[in-house]
C-alpha cells in the first residue's frame, strides 16, 4: 500500500496508547500541519489500565498534560470496545474534530479497521506511519529526541525499564523480531522528546508476571 497522502490543516484527535507509534505519528502529524486537539486514549473496562499496553491511566494524563493536549480517557471491554470508540469520537466531531491520527504501520488488519470505523464516522483517518520501513521509524523516533522505556513484553523479563536506542534495536535484529513490536514482543511508555514540554521521571515501579507477560508496572510517576 502506498504511503498517505497528507495535507492541509485539520482539527484531529491522535489514537494515544502511550507508546512509541502513536507518540511518532502525532509527532508527524503535527509537523504536517495538524491540529491535534485532543488524545483519545481506551482503557480497560474497570478503568485500571491502559487498554493496550497495561499502563495505568494516571501516567496517560501525565503524558498529556507533558504535551499540553487534553486527553479523553474511556472505558471499554473488548466486546464494547467499537461502540465505545465511536461515542467517544462522536462527541469529539460535536468539538469540531474532522479526522483522527492512528500509529498503524503494516498490520493490514488494523488499517482496514481504521478506515471502515473512520468512514462510519465521516471523519478523515490519518496514517502518518503507514508503509514505512519499522527501523526507519525506530531510527527518525531516536533521532528526533525522544524517549521511551520498555513496559512491556513477552520475550525477556530484563527488557523492562530498558530505553528503546539503538543498541535495542540490534537485539531485536539479532533475534529476527519485528523491529516495531507487532506481534507484541514488547510494548514501550514515552516519557520525554520534542513534543514534551516536561520530562516525566518514573519514580516507584514493579516487575509483575501476568500469563506469557512481563510488565514494568509503574506505581509513581511525575512531571520535572
Amino acid at each position: 500500500m502506498k504511503k498517505e497522502d497528507r495535507s492541509g490543516k485539520k482539527k484531529v484527535f491522535s489514537s494515544w496508547s502511550g507508546g512509541k507509534d502513536c507518540t511518532l505519528a502525532c509527532y508527524r502529524a503535527l509537523n504536517e500541519g495538524c491540529e491535534v486537539s485532543f488524545l483519545l486514549n481506551m482503557l480497560a473496562e474497570d478503568g485500571q489500565r491502559e487498554r493496550a499496553h497495561g499502563t495505568r491511566p494516571f501516567l496517560l494524563r501525565l503524558q498529556a498534560e507533558a504535551v499540553g493536549i487534553p486527553i479523553v480517557q474511556v472505558n471499554a471491554s473488548w466486546e464494547g470496545y467499537e461502540s465505545k470508540f465511536k461515542d467517544a469520537v462522536e462527541a469529539l466531531k460535536v468539538k469540531g474534530v474532522e479526522g483522527g491520527i492512528f500509529g498503524d504501520i503494516d498490520l493490514v488488519e488494523h488499517r482496514v479497521w481504521v478506515e471502515r470505523i473512520c468512514s462510519d464516522l465521516k471523519i478523515d483517518p490519518i496514517l502518518p506511519l503507514w508503509g514505512y520501513n519499522a527501523e526507519d521509524l525506530l531510527l527518525d523516533f531516536i533521532n528526533a529526541g525522544f524517549e521511551a522505556l520498555v513496559v512491556a513484553t513477552k520475550v525477556n523479563e530484563d527488557w523492562l525499564g530498558r530505553t528503546i536506542d539503538r543498541s535495542f534495536i540490534n537485539e531485536l535484529k539479532e533475534l529476527d523480531f519485528h523491529l516495531s513490536g507487532e506481534s507484541g514482543e514488547y510494548h514501550t511508555f514515552v516519557i520525554d522528546g520534542p513534543i514534551f514540554k516536561r520530562r516525566i521521571t518514573v519514580r516507584e515501579a514493579e516487575r509483575v508476571h501476568i500469563g506469557e507477560n512481563w510488565f514494568l508496572d509503574i506505581t509513581k510517576g511525575e512531571l520535572e
